[in-house]
């Protein structure tokens, strides 16, 4: 099941430092998809309280899709794979490892009181 999670009313400015959901509401090892002051995110659980976010729309198609991208790692650095081309890039960094030219908008993420925020 796939669910979107939205921003509340906490904070509606388009830059800063955004307040998203409890971070248990993410599960491990899975993407899910968020609405951020307007912006379309995708949300990366790989730890108890590590998150990462990178923007929701597939920089080689400009689909919508990455929350269902396929997790994993180049080394030691995270990766998201694009669930349509298997395009990988870095989820700290949002560099393609696969395609040159090709990068992700990757966000700052904290978990704050529980709670998951992303930096735009």
């Amino acid at each position: 099941m796939t669910a979107t999670l939205e921003l509340g009313a906490l904070d509606t400015a388009t830059t800063g430092w955004h307040r998203v959901c409890p971070v248990d509401d993410l599960e491990l090892s899975w993407g899910e998809a968020a609405l951020v002051a307007g912006r379309q995110i995708a949300l990366f659980r790989t730890g108890p309280s590590e998150v990462f976010a990178v923007a929701h729309e597939d920089p080689a198609t400009g689909a919508h899709v990455m929350a269902r991208g396929i997790l994993g790692s180049k080394g030691s650095r995270p990766t998201i794979a694009s669930p349509l081309h298997k395009e990988v890039y870095d989820l700290e960094t949002g560099e393609c490892f696969s395609t040159p030219g090709l990068e992700i908008q990757a966000f700052g993420t904290r978990v704050v009181d529980g709670y998951v925020e992303v930096e735009l």
